[in-house]
Parts: C-alpha cells; structure tokens; sequence
C-alpha cells in the first residue's frame, strides 16, 4: 500500500486512489454504490470525490444525484463519514452556475444539505468563469473557510494563466488542481504540472484510464460496440493508442499487473501528483483499482510508458 500524501500544504493527507463519484445514483444505483464505497474503505481508500453537477446529465436526473447517494451512506453511521476526505465541486451544474460569489455559498449550503455533513473537505471550483474575477471566486471561498464549512479548496480544468491569477488574489490557499491526466492525455506537463511543483498544489486527476481504453477493452474498431463509450475510442485507435497499449502489455507480462492499474500507477509516480481519480461500478471493479496501490513501477517500466504515449 502506498504512503498516504498531503494535498498540498492543507494537512489533508490521503491515500493516493481518490474514488471518483461520477457513477453513484447513475450507472451504479444505492445498493451497488454503497457496496462499492463499504469496500473502498475496507480496503484503505480514504478519499471521494464528487460534484453537485452529477448526473444532472441524465435524462430524468436533476443533478445533485451522486451527493445525496453519499449522504444516505454517511447516516448508516459506524464511522463512514470520519473515515474519508469528502471532495466535491461547484459551478457546472445549470442551477448553480458559474464562479459569482453568491453562487458558490448558497452552492455550497446545498451540497452540505445534500451530503447531511457539516464540512467539506475539500471544496473545487469545477470549471473557470472568465467572467467573474479572481477576487470574487478566491474570496467567497475563504468565507467558507472562515465558516467552518469548507477546509481546503481546489481548482479543477483552470488554464495556467487564470490559475496563476487565482493564487495572486489572496484568500485560502490553493492546495489541489484537477485536470485531465493519462497515458493518452499528457498536455499538464507542458505547463500546469510544473506550476503545481512549484506551488506545492497537488494534483488529483481525472479520465485516468481514459474512458475505458487503457483498461486493454477496445482494441479493435469491432470493440467499440462493448459500452457505451466505445464511440469514444476512434482518437485513440487512430492515434499512438495501440502503441501504448503494446507498451503497457509489455509491462503487464513483466509485473503480472493489469492494464487498469499500471495506467494508474503510472500517474501515482509522477511530479505534484496527489491521486488519480477513478470510478467503479461493482466492488470487482474496484479490487481490480485498488490493486494498483500495491504496484510499483520501475525506473524501465516508466520509460517504456513514457516513450509509447509520448
């Protein structure tokens, strides 16, 4: 099992494996859900994350789903709620959206009432609001640090320049960015991971396993008919994705790990990482996930990774 890492300066530390809860109350339903999150601590994950946008995307779902999944879970008690970092998100939720100050602390009074709990751990503006300024955002979250409801904040999808600003307005300090990160999206370390390094911001990332793609399901055009999201593939079967894969089995033969969690480890040994995000639907799913806390990668392995998705 890896150490577990500090989110930044805040004091928060977790392990790095952050359950993402994108599917509660939408493709997995109460009972899978709250079978997934019981076997995610049982098995040492300490960290969730999720937003009040999920799954307004849904049809007949409003939004608001996956945190009132969580707070059902947190009142079956024995410790559930004390036992995780709670992360989630405002501002790209069609009800609440946008970064204006107003929004992000009534937001925030409906995710705590949705959640059933008193504090967010972790609280992220989801995406950037250029029409708002930084002062405004920066400073409605430090109101909710002052409150006590909200103990640390984050920015997520934030280019380098308004993430720069943010940090330059005051208020609480930024302690996380969320950005798309994975073997077959690498463009953070161009800029953003390097900003984090130096800013000591942890990095907790999403579409790790991209789509689905680095779990080995889709190699072929034929395979595409497997889910949902095989129409997703086409930019990965047409791009260097074979060759990444290739690379990845080459590793899999050697360490006898599966595709799914070298993807994961593979972000877990890079700069200002704090955890990769990553869903599951079923409590095998989720084995198959948390197998990749136990996996360390070498030197080689992470060259050959790295020489493939370049």
């Amino acid at each position: 099992m890896q150490q577990k890492r500090e989110l930044g300066r805040s004091g928060i530390k977790i392990t790095p494996l952050m359950l993402g809860g994108n599917v509660f109350g939408f493709t997995a339903n109460e009972a899978a859900s709250f079978a997934v999150l019981d076997a995610f601590v049982d098995m040492g994950g300490d960290a969730i994350d999720t937003a009040d946008v999920y799954s307004s995307w849904v049809p007949g779902h409003a939004g608001g789903e996956s945190e009132t999944v969580l707070g059902k879970w947190f009142t079956l008690g024995g410790g559930r709620r004390e036992k995780v970092v709670l992360a989630t998100k405002v501002g790209m939720w069609d009800k609440r959206l946008g970064l204006t100050r107003q929004n992000i602390l009534d937001a925030c009074d409906d995710s705590l009432k949705r959640l059933g709990i008193e504090t967010i751990d972790l609280y992220q503006l989801h995406r950037d609001d250029e029409e708002t300024a930084p002062e405004e955002f920066m400073g409605a979250l430090g109101e909710l640090v002052k409150a006590g409801k909200v103990r640390a904040v984050g920015l997520s999808n934030f280019k380098p320049a308004r993430m720069q600003a943010a940090i330059a307005a005051g208020g609480p300090r930024i302690e996380t960015l969320q950005p798309e990160y994975s073997l077959m999206s690498r463009e953070i370390e161009a800029d953003l991971m390097p900003l984090c390094e130096r800013e000591t911001v942890s990095l907790i990332t999403y579409f790790a396993l991209a789509s689905g793609y680095l779990s080995g399901k889709y190699r072929s055009a034929e395979d595409k008919t497997k889910s949902v999201r095989g129409g997703r593939m086409d930019k990965y079967l047409e791009g260097n994705g074979p060759t990444v894969l290739a690379a990845m089995d080459a590793v899999s033969a050697r360490t006898g790990a599966t595709l799914a969690q070298i993807a994961l480890a593979w972000i877990m040994a890079k700069p200002a990482i704090g955890a990769p995000i990553a869903s599951a639907t079923s409590v095998d799913q989720l084995k198959e996930l948390m197998g990749a806390l136990a996996l360390e990668l070498s030197a080689d392995d992470i060259a050959e990774l790295d020489r493939a998705s370049a």
